[in-house]
């Protein structure tokens, strides 16, 4: 299921998506880049050819333009070449002049920018963005002292040529069609994400940082924006976590007591499990912003003390996270302190909350303290807080077996909450956990559903104006679940488009990335299976194992039952069986027993795989689990047929089928119906010979159906046994022409394995 605790981490540098930083001392400064950006604004307002719709695409990428760190001259030219190519060789040639001219031009374009806010109808008003940011440099300038004017003249033809001499190499190395000279640097480069023409937001690439000095305090607001909204909303397009890191470390030493660029490194080395250093990064952010009082001027004398008891509880969160139980217990119990001490209901929630998921990771009964949390955050109106409980509290009603209709009511009233408050983000998450509450109930139709209404609905707070969904974790837990509903219904390239595009959204470094490699993991194996390719099996068990141990043990049984390798798969099969009671995680123990028979069914004693089905039965009833209650189902047919009584199984198998058809996978449809046959088949021999005829007749009908279900997920032995029954059929009825069609098709069995013995039927024909 999809996770609900994720936006509990408490963030102060972001406000409904917005990240409000800081930089101390950082004052605005000229650079060779900021002088191309003003030669851009002046060429803007002094070009009167430029047509409408090459202005409107120039302005919309000015602010990020002025926000943004220093790029090179290249990109900065090929951004205004896609918007307007006229102005482009303009501001090159503009730039070139002053580059190679005197100092006395540099300082006659400065003059120049001073006349833009002259006459009754200015250019630029000065209290625009643009106004402000031609004041704050034109001040900058007259601050400068000749060798500082000289230097930046310097620096500016430096700039000039030494991007001219870069591109120069790349352009013959491009008439030779030498393509690949930069994939290593290419491949570092996709990490932070490629600019898109349209995008308002550019891609901040290493060349950038490169080329860059010291970020001045809006350059560096402007990073930090961006870059924690990524990290939060499109991690695949934030920077890379070695390059974030190394532009972070470049911030802090110009400014170590930078609070903001603390916290942005703790999240990074969040993003890479690095415990050390996100430890060390959490405990940094809140010193230096008790140090600088920059809590104490917005709070008053409650600023100190509420960043202390915040402090705790990320140390708790991040100890938890890390699974330090003891010491998350300890820094929570610090932080419940202080804010007792503070009266502080919203931090006590925060608390509150914190402790039901470290008493749940625990494995203890945690669901009185977060009912105790739901009420006491609608008491004192924290919608958020509130919902993120009761998502919980669905969560935890679903796996101890409430009925959907309930949990489906309480989801409604979340609902409520999140439209009315536009919280986005429990909005996505709501529409995953019910697509993983159907698909635990078994309700594959209406699984699919809730994942198509998630997949085609606009986010409220996408990070670009042309990106309509963020790669957040329900978008990773819906298309999972959408790429193995598709498997299951025999379409694997679907499936393995849909997994293609989840690599692409959510790339092997990503936090949800372990999402889609385990479905990919699961699909791979079950495709073998069926295949017969048991060979191939011993990696993706490996595989699954490394990212879920539970499933890949139980993967790792069923390859031993399929190699019948009896002894050893009933070992592990009981080893899990006594885990899966123990931490109550029901699904897995009804799946095991319904091996377990199997198992026993192998071995010929179908009396004793009886009760074992009769208590995966009654556990499926109880918890509401229909799905695996008609497999139950199925399997005790199946355990009647061995036992020489196919009119009972025949009766209850109409308790089962219907559910199976409707939701089931392709291959449980073919094995439901292969079933249904063999029990016709076993029931005709007491019949009247024209009722005997006519029930293989309707036997051979659902020997057809179950041949094609069997057919689109290539189940070759299977259709073999089909096959070979059928021509059976045809040869008691006296229709040899289609037994003989039968006889040819019945494939070569290559592998020297020998028909299943569950499918020969000893009654007789």
């Amino acid at each position: 299921m999809a996770s609900v605790h994720e936006s509990l981490y408490f963030n102060p540098m972001m406000t409904n998506g917005v990240v409000h930083a800081n930089v101390f001392g950082i004052k605005d400064w000229v650079t060779p880049y900021k002088i191309s950006v003003l030669v851009l604004l002046s060429e803007m307002t002094k070009n009167m050819e430029i047509s409408g719709l090459e202005k409107r695409r120039l302005n919309k990428h000015i602010l990020p333009l002025l926000q943004g760190p220093d790029m090179s001259l290249s990109k900065l030219l090929k951004i205004i070449e896609d918007c307007c190519p006229n102005m482009a060789s303009s501001v090159q040639i503009r730039i070139k002049l002053m580059a190679e001219g005197e100092l006395k031009d540099m300082e006659q374009f400065f003059d120049e920018l001073s006349d833009s806010f002259s006459g009754t109808e200015p250019d630029v008003h000065k209290t625009s963005v643009v106004g402000l940011f031609l004041r704050h440099m034109i001040l900058a300038y007259n601050k400068l002292s000749f060798s500082q004017v000289y230097k930046l003249h310097t620096s500016l033809h430096r700039y000039y040529h030494s991007d001219k001499a870069k591109t120069k190499p790349e352009n013959e190395e491009a008439e030779m069609d030498l393509c690949n000279s930069d994939e290593e640097e290419g491949e570092e480069a996709d990490e932070g994400g490629k600019m898109s023409k349209e995008d308002l937001d550019f891609a901040i690439g290493e060349d950038d940082l490169a080329c860059s000095g010291p970020l001045s305090q809006k350059q560096a607001e402007y990073f930090l924006s961006q870059q924690a909204s990524l990290l939060k909303n499109d991690e695949s397009k934030a920077l890379s976590p070695v390059l974030l890191q190394k532009e972070l470390n470049n911030l802090l030493k110009f400014n170590p007591d930078f609070a903001e660029a603390h916290y942005l490194s703790y999240l990074n080395s969040l993003r890479v499990q690095d415990v050390f250093s996100s430890t060390h990064s959490l405990l940094h952010y809140f010193d230096r912003l008790i140090l600088t009082g920059a809590e104490s001027k917005s709070n008053g004398d409650e600023g100190y003390g509420r960043s202390l008891r915040y402090a705790a509880l990320n140390l708790a969160s991040l100890h938890c996270r890390f699974g330090h139980y003891h010491q998350a217990e300890l820094a929570l119990q610090e932080a419940i302190r202080i804010a007792q001490e503070s009266s502080d209901h919203v931090c006590l929630q925060h608390c509150l909350i914190w402790l039901y998921i470290l008493k749940n990771r625990k494995g203890e009964d945690s669901s009185i303290l977060l009912e105790h949390s739901i009420k006491k955050a609608v008491h004192f109106g924290l919608p958020y807080l509130a919902s993120l409980g009761i998502q919980s509290l669905v969560q935890q009603r679903a796996i101890a077996g409430k009925t959907a209709d309930k949990l489906m009511d309480a989801l409604k009233d979340s609902d409520l909450l999140h439209w009315k408050h536009s919280l986005s983000d429990l909005i996505d998450i709501s529409l995953a956990q019910k697509t993983a509450v159907w698909r635990l109930y078994g309700q594959s139709t209406m699984a699919l559903q809730q994942a198509q209404m998630l997949l085609t609905m606009n986010s409220l707070d996408a990070v670009n104006v042309n990106v309509q969904q963020n790669n957040t974790e329900p978008f990773a837990v819906v298309l999972c679940h959408l790429a193995e509903l598709h498997a299951e219904q025999g379409c694997f390239s679907a499936a393995s488009e849909i997994l293609k595009h989840l690599k692409e959204r959510f790339p092997p470094g990503c936090q949800h990335a372990k999402l889609w490699m385990l479905f990919d993991q699961k699909i791979q194996f079950n495709r073998a299976m069926n295949d017969g390719k048991y060979h191939l099996t011993e990696s993706l068990v490996t595989g699954i194992t490394a990212l879920d141990s539970v499933e890949g043990l139980y993967r790792k049984a069923i390859v031993l039952k399929a190699q019948n390798q009896t002894a050893e798969a009933h070992k592990i099969l009981q080893v899990l069986l006594t885990h899966c009671q123990k931490v109550k995680n029901i699904e897995m123990v009804i799946r095991v027993l319904l091996s377990l028979a199997e198992l026993y069914w192998r071995s010929f004693c179908h009396p004793v795989a009886l009760p074992v089905l009769l208590q995966a039965l009654a556990l499926s009833r109880e918890y509401h689990l229909q799905y695996l209650a008609s497999e139950t189902v199925l399997n005790l047919a199946f355990s009647q047929l061995m036992l020489g009584i196919p009119e009972q199984a025949l009766n209850i198998l109409h308790m089962a089928i219907e559910p199976i058809l409707a939701h089931g996978a392709v291959l449980d449809k073919g094995r439901a119906m292969f079933l249904v046959a063999k029990c016709q088949v076993a029931s005709a021999a007491s019949y009247s010979p024209q009722k005997k005829t006519e029930a293989l007749e309707s036997a051979i009908l659902n020997l057809n159906e179950a041949k094609t279900y069997f057919g689109i997920v290539d189940c070759k032995e299977q259709i073999r046994d089909i096959l070979y029954l059928q021509a059976r059929l045809y040869n008691s009825l006296g229709r040899i022409q289609e037994r003989n069609k039968c006889s040819m098709l019945f494939p070569t069995d290559t592998s020297g394995t020998s028909i299943s013995w569950s499918f020969i039927v000893t009654s007789p024909i």
